[in-house]
């Protein structure tokens, strides 16, 4: 099936020959994300970008993706500078910015809301982010970090650390990896433990899921290290987020007992939970990771908007 017009809400929208002619399209990308070659193969378009969330990586990089391909695109970066402010539903809000491009790509705070828009649109809409959610073009530039690092997605041990309750990348992650059967080990402070809808839809996938160990357990014999951080806006009491901050943390004496080849992934941005020393070591992948943004994100939209990434 075509990915031309569709809107992506989650990964789960996505099949797995979806998600490899994006990965696949997408390497053939990098050249004209690094600035080597040049395109037009947007050229007329216009991308809605729609932030009503704080965001660097995902805005630039849409924002990169769709110049780089020739488009342009045009932006809501500040709420309370639009409509919103005055009362404006999100249902009219979306009704009207997606008559002034060809795609919109939508970050909200609530859940849900990429879902709402995608039905009142009158343009494909993708999900950049919505709250605690889904965010289902970050877990593409994951799963291409993977695939560049380790050759593969099948049969591989990926360690979700962190904040597992709220962490919307690792809900899609988690989804993406079910589908090409690795196994998934879950490591995470008690109170933010994977939740139960998630695990249940990663059961009925027949998912290879290991239940909480200790870290250094966890890491000795892992291919990849994907790490989250706790986040402060996703709780209500400071008091409770207080009680978590810090209780996790990579660094070399970590490092030391894992494979030479582990990779160590972070959607960023980060605190405290891996040591900037670590920056220096092979195992990093985190900014490589961001730049996938640029042209896994050229490759979605070029199929979205054109049906074809050639």
């Amino acid at each position: 099936m075509s990915l031309l017009g569709r809107d992506v809400i989650a990964v789960r929208d996505l099949s797995r020959d979806d998600i490899e002619e994006v990965l696949a399209a997408s390497k053939r990308m990098i050249p004209y994300a690094e600035g080597r070659k040049s395109s037009t193969l947007l050229e007329g378009k216009i991308l809605v970008l729609a932030f009503f969330e704080p965001s660097t990586r995902t805005r630039l990089s849409f924002d990169s993706a769709m110049q780089r391909l020739g488009g342009r695109t045009i932006t809501i970066a500040d709420p309370a500078s639009t409509s919103v402010r005055k009362g404006e539903t999100l249902h009219d809000t979306i009704r009207m910015i997606s008559q002034y491009g060809d795609a919109v790509v939508l970050r909200h705070p609530n859940e849900g809301a990429a879902r709402l828009a995608a039905k009142v649109s009158e343009r494909p809409v993708v999900n950049a982010g919505d709250g605690a959610g889904q965010h289902p073009t970050q877990t593409l530039l994951d799963l291409a970090t993977i695939l560049e690092a380790c050759g593969t997605l099948s049969g591989l041990k990926v360690v979700l650390l962190g904040d597992l309750r709220h962490g919307r990348t690792v809900h899609s992650l988690a989804y993406a990896l079910a589908l090409f059967g690795s196994q998934i080990v879950l490591v995470s402070p008690p109170t933010l433990r994977l939740p139960e809808e998630v695990r249940t839809q990663l059961d009925e996938l027949g998912a290879k899921v290991v239940d909480e160990m200790p870290l250094p357990q966890a890491v000795r014999d892992a291919d990849v290290l994907y790490v989250t951080r706790i986040q402060r806006e996703r709780f209500g009491d400071d008091a409770e987020y207080a009680k978590v901050v810090g209780s996790y943390r990579v660094d070399l004496a970590l490092l030391a007992k894992a494979k030479p080849r582990l990779i160590v992934m972070h959607p960023l941005p980060r605190t405290v939970e891996i040591a900037p020393e670590v920056d220096a070591t092979p195992h990093a992948a985190y900014f490589r990771q961001a730049f996938q943004a640029v042209p896994v994100r050229m490759a979605l939209l070029a199929l979205l908007l054109k049906g074809s990434a050639k």
